[in-house]
């Protein structure tokens, strides 16, 4: 079963807040616990010391017969039921209770067989001081906790902050811009303390620099392969011309041409990857483009119009990226194929067996084949790349009847 987080788990710096503000209340609670419990102890054991004396000296004037102090009397009104059973059952004790409405320490201790003596002394004094204490302590606490919160929210905030700024230079990396670095100062000082989040900046930045070189390097490569074929396939292609008509011919005829293609292919492939490809924009009609497409495609392609619309783009990538749809929709998908405008929308639907599923997850990979059939070739990458010249989104999904549907939206 997996544990999911509560409603109320929010970011890293509220986290923090909520752990700091509740250790903090915990430990405000457990001093103040201990201060009052003592303070209150001292101050309750002088009254009850005093109380006692005073009733001893009372105990002794009673048996001697003299008058008592105006603090002692037998059978005052005021004494707790309590002491006062504790008295008659012939035991001494104190307890803190009232007398004429202000607090009071009371002593009592048996006289006479069942009569019993009692001493009041002011508490009023002790009460004052525990309630001022209390008072000071919940002040006090409230004034270290603010404090600690604020100090403790300053620290975390900069942490977070510092994540924040690597996550998005992750995202930036994630997105192909693989010139962005963190560029923690922390990770060029080593005089300097390296915390976890300077170690992740560090390790981020170099992971970004290894996958930049590796980019570069592939690109190169298939930049100098596509112009290093060139030459040789043009003079093959040439050959090929000379060869007399059969069938051994227009095999190899064929093989130089889907050579050649293949070359093409890299070639702008590289083109892309590197970022030179520039969109050259002017006004056209999307309906007008899609049929024009599926004329030069040469398939049986319908074309469904919902809305038309004019639209600022590169009329030759559009119809590269169109052209490339569907010639992938009639190669690996079924008929009906068809190709939809509606307004800024163009959807390339076929009724085969859809895309894979990397595929719909993570868009087209080139060279890449699923279950030992043959791949997508490079048509949906140049097509993805492509619509990234033209500043459109290409995505990719199946239909819930089956069938593959490649989505262009214009921008």
């Amino acid at each position: 079963m997996r544990l999911t987080l509560p409603r109320w788990s929010g970011t890293l710096a509220v986290k923090a807040a909520v752990f700091i503000t509740v250790m903090c209340c915990a430990l405000a609670a457990l001093l103040g616990v201990l201060v009052h419990v003592s303070v209150t102890n001292q101050t309750v054991g002088e009254a009850r010391d005093l109380a006692l004396s005073r009733l001893r000296e009372a105990t002794e004037a009673y048996e001697a017969g003299e008058m008592l102090e105006w603090d002692a009397g037998v059978d005052p009104p005021d004494l707790p039921a309590s002491l006062r059973t504790l008295a008659m059952a012939g035991d001494r004790g104190t307890m803190v209770g009232e007398h004429r409405g202000r607090p009071a320490m009371w002593a009592a201790g048996p006289v006479d067989g069942h009569r019993v003596l009692a001493v009041e002394v002011d508490y009023s004094q002790g009460a004052r001081t525990i309630a001022g204490l209390d008072r000071a302590i919940l002040w006090s606490s409230a004034l270290a906790i603010t404090a600690t919160l604020l100090v403790g929210a300053f620290a975390v905030t900069r942490v977070t902050k510092r994540l924040h700024a690597t996550a998005r230079v992750a995202r930036r990396i994630s997105a192909g811009d693989l010139d962005a670095r963190v560029d923690d100062p922390r990770t060029k000082d080593a005089t300097r303390p390296q915390d976890e989040v300077a170690a992740v900046a560090a390790a981020l930045d170099t992971m970004a620099g290894s996958l930049q070189g590796k980019l570069l390097s592939e690109q190169r490569f298939t930049a100098d392969v596509a112009h290093e074929l060139r030459t040789p396939l043009t003079g093959l292609h040439a050959a090929a011309e000379l060869l007399p008509p059969g069938r051994p011919t227009e095999l190899v005829r064929d093989r130089v041409a889907a050579l050649r293609t293949l070359t093409e292919d890299l070639l702008e492939i590289s083109r892309l990857d590197t970022g030179r490809e520039t969109a050259e924009p002017a006004t056209e009609r999307l309906a007008t483009v899609a049929e024009r497409v599926v004329r030069a495609s040469g398939t049986d392609t319908e074309v469904v119009v919902v809305r038309d619309l004019a639209v600022e783009t590169d009329r030759r990538r559009l119809e590269r990226v169109l052209g490339n749809l569907v010639a992938n929709a009639h190669r690996h998908g079924r008929g009906p194929v068809s190709v939809t405008v509606d307004g800024a929308v163009v959807t390339v639907r076929d009724h085969g067996d859809g895309f894979p599923e990397y595929l719909v997850s993570h868009g087209p990979q080139r060279f890449r084949t699923e279950g030992g059939a043959r791949g997508h070739g490079l048509g949906l990458t140049i097509a993805v790349g492509q619509a990234e010249v033209l500043g459109a989104r290409l995505s990719f999904s199946n239909a819930q009847d089956g069938g593959a549907v490649a989505t262009l939206t214009l921008r």
